[in-house]
């Protein structure tokens, strides 16, 4: 290739990842400010705050990543932004108080917990109607739908307790009983395992999809910070199946676990009271949000080191991330 073609090819390249990097916005929901704050990735800083409905706390995004769906958990409504547009432009029927949510692999099916109500509330998102209310444990919070799209998994904090809904039939089939106070749940990427926080018991239980029972249950000891303080919420598995990072709430770490051997291999400092994460697309980068100190943190994912942290609103919760 002639010079002056091969420069023109390797400007072009940088600028398709310049580009890409540009491109890259993390959504954070403020629980006290009623807002949402967006933080260009490329610059590491937050640029625009979005005013959203009461206590947004749960985020998720649609499979094309054009709307945002937000709970606002006080307003008793999940809201749905146009992110072309940055606006509100429906409210869906959530009931009562929801908290957190995940979208069915159809794009169509939202899966929605009602902590107040001990409900989990199934919502047609293009029709705008609630499809089912299904009865589940006190004071439901967390919430998975499997990549297959057979499962759909709510944790009850008071009930101790996994709810296993059949997406077909929306019934509850099964229940798994587990640490005290689960507060989140993820699936891996092949739907064959379940990973589920405890906060209270201080655990993670990794569970057999198939057989619905718990493999192996995971335990934290951080130095020089109590047990007590050890209270898992968030978990994000990486799609490599390398790693499991967990977050410790008030003991202020993220724990970063094999996903195949299960040992926790380290702890990550971060800000205080982390609650939940996000990888951005290609997975080199996880936020986390830390409610207390109001900020996000940046991990390098293949240092495993904390590099940045980003000032958002006040008591950050959710996450997550566009291209």
């Amino acid at each position: 290739m002639p010079r002056t073609a091969l420069a023109t090819a390797i400007a072009l390249a940088f600028s398709v990842a310049a580009g890409s990097a540009a491109a890259a916005t993390a959504y954070v929901s403020n629980e006290k400010d009623d807002s949402i704050s967006v933080i260009d990735l490329n610059k590491m800083e937050t640029v625009e705050t979005l005013q959203v409905g009461m206590r947004p706390r749960g985020l998720t995004l649609s499979h094309d990543n054009k709307l945002l769906y937000i709970c606002a958990s006080d307003s008793d409504t999940v809201q749905v932004m146009d992110l072309a547009t940055r606006q509100i432009i429906k409210q869906l029927p959530s009931g009562a108080d929801p908290e957190q949510f995940a979208l069915h692999p159809n794009n169509k099916w939202l899966y929605i917990s009602n902590e107040d109500d001990a409900l989990v509330t199934v919502v047609d998102v293009d029709k705008e109607e609630v499809l089912a209310q299904i009865d589940v444990g006190v004071e439901p919070e967390g919430m998975a739908v499997s990549p297959d799209g057979k499962w759909a998994v709510n944790t009850s904090e008071t009930t101790n307790m996994l709810h296993w809904i059949d997406t077909s039939t929306n019934e509850l089939v099964d229940n798994t009983l587990v640490d005290q106070r689960p507060r989140h749940v993820e699936f891996t990427k092949d739907s064959k395992q379940l990973w589920a926080s405890a906060e209270i018991g201080g655990t993670v239980s990794v569970v057999d999809v198939d057989k619905r029972e718990i493999l192996k249950t995971l335990t934290f000891k951080i130095k020089g910070v109590h047990p007590d303080k050890v209270q898992p919420v968030g978990i994000k598995l990486s799609a490599d199946g390398k790693y499991a990072f967990v977050a410790l709430g008030p003991a202020n770490h993220i724990a970063v676990v094999d996903a195949k051997t299960y040992e926790v291999l380290d702890y990550l400092l971060v800000g205080r009271r982390v609650w939940h994460m996000a990888f951005n697309p290609d997975e080199s980068l996880l936020l986390t949000t830390n409610g207390v100190s109001g900020d996000v943190s940046v991990i390098d994912v293949s240092k495993l080191k904390v590099t940045k942290s980003i000032k958002v609103g006040r008591y950050p919760w959710g996450v997550v991330v566009t291209p």
